[in-house]
């Protein structure tokens, strides 16, 4: 399958004397169109004529803030980060759409993984659905990557708009220099004086919790492992019946080798967590878009005893690896919303890489699995193991045929 399964549309963007055009996904923010405050904090940038020359796009998506501001400033040093890979894979297909090939484009995990420090235009559209605790940290960190007299400017649905402006009034140092409403959004154009009260911080945002839930135990029959939750990840204090199904699955085979295993979109990591207690293979690999599930995923392996040399983490998008060593077992949960192409992808993928005698253990909503049912018996390349069917849910476990 050579086509981008994810792919949606193409959309051209008129800003001020460029034209630019972007391909979007489904899966990221705004795919019909640029969204209204992005166009909104653009303008309000180029009236404030701030002339920037190292520039941060702060959860970049497919790219529409970091790239109209590069090609405004054709000079500046530009660098986008999201914690999706996906984003990160389309803002890089519309750097070169659009004949930008300087901006660096990386995933991070809000600032844990940003390059420099030295930025003087921080800029980004804050999630709707962000919590307070993350949106005060985006908020206040940019002052330990921001030059002197650097500016962030911020967008947000109006909703938002109370609780930004007072984590901004509370927060030492701020001074706000333009505010401003408009269609359902607000913009803040905000900067920093003197020094901060604080150093910057040495921890990473897991270490300091800001996006902890709640620790809790999770017990199946006899089975049982702790998690630390994040907020922003499903199955935060028990399981789903596609969990579940997993989960037992993994009973079933503990008494075979697996010494390669990899988990597919692990969320929190109730599959990695289980499948280190129940089976211990050599190594775990955890392959998912959401670097916030990656870490908090590795955190929970680690957390229920697995030493942190046998995990291993793949920011990006689909399961397939760069080098050939073959795996055992890999097992996971369908990203039903990405839709049939991409699961059969992840399918194709898994089965590429199995090694003789391994499986693949997938479980999703029972539509989807009929869909691979019917694909896998069009194919004959793999063997249908077991099939199970619970409330909606299913189990799908393949073997070499």
């Amino acid at each position: 399958m050579d086509e981008d399964v994810y792919f949606h549309k193409n959309v051209t963007y008129r800003a001020w004397k460029h034209s630019l055009r972007f391909r979007t996904s489904q899966e990221l923010f705004s795919s019909h169109d640029i969204d209204t405050g992005t166009k909104f904090l653009l303008r309000t940038i180029v009236e404030a004529d701030c002339k920037p020359q190292r520039i941060l796009d702060m959860g970049c998506g497919y790219g529409p803030l970091g790239l109209t501001l590069k090609s405004l400033h054709p000079d500046s040093l530009v660098h986008m980060v999201d914690k999706d890979a996906l984003a990160v894979v389309y803002s890089r297909q519309n750097a070169e759409l659009n004949g930008l090939d300087s901006p660096e484009i990386y995933g991070s995990l809000g600032y844990d993984d940003i390059k420099r420090s030295d930025f003087d235009l921080i800029v980004s559209n804050i999630p709707g659905k962000a919590r307070e605790a993350v949106i005060a940290y985006l908020l206040r960190e940019a002052r330990y990557y921001l030059s002197p007299g650097g500016r962030a400017a911020i967008v947000a649905v109006a909703p938002l708009e109370a609780t930004v402006a007072r984590i901004l009034s509370e927060t030492p140092g701020v001074e706000i220099i333009l505010r401003r409403n408009r269609a359902g959004h607000a913009v803040f154009h905000y900067r920093f004086s003197g020094e901060p009260a604080t150093p910057r911080p040495e921890q990473d945002t897991m270490e300091r919790g800001v996006y902890h839930r709640k620790n809790v135990k999770i017990r199946l029959e006899k089975l049982e492992y702790a998690m630390q939750s994040a907020y922003g990840l499903p199955e935060f204090d028990s399981l789903r019946y596609r969990s579940e199904m997993l989960l037992r699955a993994l009973k079933d085979i503990r008494k075979k080798k697996i010494s390669h295993a990899v988990v597919f979109n692990p969320g929190q990591g109730h599959a990695a967590a289980a499948l280190w207690k129940i089976i211990r293979p050599e190594s775990i690999a955890l392959v998912d878009r959401d670097l916030l599930a990656l870490r908090y995923s590795r955190l929970n392996l680690i957390l229920n005893g697995c030493p942190p040399e046998r995990v291993s983490l793949s920011h990006q998008v689909g399961i397939a690896f760069q080098n050939k060593e073959k795996i055992d077992l890999s097992l996971g949960i369908l990203r039903e919303e990405e839709g049939k192409n991409a699961s059969v992808l992840t399918l194709d993928q898994a089965s590429g890489q199995l090694s003789s005698g391994g499986m693949i253990i997938i479980s999703a909503g029972s539509t989807a699995i009929t869909r691979l049912v019917d694909y896998v018996e069009s194919q004959g390349q793999l063997h249908i193991g077991r099939r199970e069917r619970r409330r909606g849910s299913s189990l799908l476990v393949l073997e070499h045929a």
